[in-house]
Formats: structure tokens, sequence, C-alpha cells
């Protein structure tokens, strides 16, 4: 009469405890919690992209009004000073009364010059300002992609394993310090440095002005 094997059963339900685990995948398509929460995070990054490929169009856009600005600046203020210098070199009778006369009314277009300048100076920086801004929202939402990928990536990674009140509770902080954030504050930017080049190019103009008038 033959014994028993004794340690069988226990064998066999060693064997087949690694085929009765889940894939992390299944475990959160078989919980409604997990799964919910992967269709909003997969939901949001999508939203998350498209402002992001939104902001990047809207920085083309206004890098090339920039552009424009810039040339109609250069282009307005070179025509203008050639053509003074032609009507003032085309007075050839009585050219003392002329020249006194033209530097007598020199004023108005140095004014007209000086206003011109200043408006598309404005421009130049409103829209320099508006480049930035856009600049700082872009890098906000490149940041929150990248710590959604990993939250998504962690979920995907641990299955059920992923605390939800935890991973979730360290999300919001981490969006919630980068916001409170103190921004970083600069005595001087390019952007000032812009400003003051294109104001001393328009003083330059007015004093150019002046002397192809007055000479």
């Amino acid at each position: 009469m033959s014994d028993p094997i004794p340690n069988s059963t226990p064998r066999r339900t060693a064997a087949m405890e690694p085929t009765n685990q889940l894939h992390p995948l299944r475990e959160i398509a078989e919980t409604p919690t997990h799964k919910l929460l992967l269709k909003q995070w997969l939901k949001e990054g999508e939203l998350i992209l498209g402002r992001i490929a939104l902001k990047e169009t809207q920085i083309d856009s206004v890098r090339k009004e920039l552009t424009h600005l810039y040339t109609f600046f250069f282009l307005f203020h070179s025509t203008s000073l050639v053509l003074l210098f032609n009507l003032s070199s085309g007075t050839d009778y009585n050219r003392e009364t002329a020249v006194s006369a033209s530097c007598r009314r020199s004023w108005i277009p140095s004014l007209c010059s000086l206003l011109c300048s200043l408006g598309l100076v404005w421009a130049i920086r409103y829209k320099t300002d508006v480049e930035t801004h856009l600049e700082k929202l872009l890098e906000r939402e490149k940041e929150d992609e990248k710590l959604l990928g990993k939250c998504v990536e962690e979920l995907k990674r641990k299955g059920l394993e992923f605390d939800l009140l935890k991973e979730v509770d360290a999300l919001r902080r981490a969006k919630s310090m980068r916001v409170e954030a103190k921004p970083v504050v600069r005595k001087w930017s390019s952007r000032d440095l812009v400003t003051l080049f294109f104001f001393a190019v328009s003083c330059l103009v007015v004093a150019l002005t002046r002397v192809i008038l007055c000479s």
C-alpha cells in the first residue's frame, strides 16, 4: 500500500499563484476608481497638449508681428530722412531764406517723427510683454504635462498598489507650490534693452531731422 504524496497540493497552489496575479492595466480595468482616474488624467493630458500647441502658435504669431514692427520702424525713419534730405537740397533759389524758414519749422517734422517713434516703441514693448507672458504660460503647461505624465506612468506601473489619495494629493501640492512660488525679480531684462535701443534710435532720428533742415 503506497503512501500519499504529502506536499503535492501546496506545490500546485504555489505554482498557480504567479498565474493568478493580474497585469497592472488589467487591475485598473477591473477597478472603477482607478479606471476613472486614468481616463480623467489621459483626457486632461490631451487638453494640456492642445493648450501647448495653441501657445506655441500664438508665440510664433507674436514673433512675426514683432519682426514686422522692427522692419516698419527702420523703413519709416529711413524713408522720412531721405525725403527730408531731398526736399532740403532741392531748394537752390534764395537758399539762406529757405534754410532759415525750414529750420524754424523743423519742430513740426521732428515732433511727428518723435510721436510715430514713441508709438512704434510702445507697440514693440507691448508685443514683447505678450511674448514673455505666453512663454511663461507655455512653460507652466509643459510642467503640468510632465507632472501628469509621471502620475499616469506610476498608475500604469503599480496598478492597485497605486495610492490614490497620496498620489493625487502630491500632484495638487506640486501644482500649488509652483503657483505660490515667488517670481525672481530682475533689474534689467532683454525687453528693457530693446526698448532703450529703439528709444535711442528715435532720439537720433529727431536730431538728424533737425540737422538736415537747418544745415
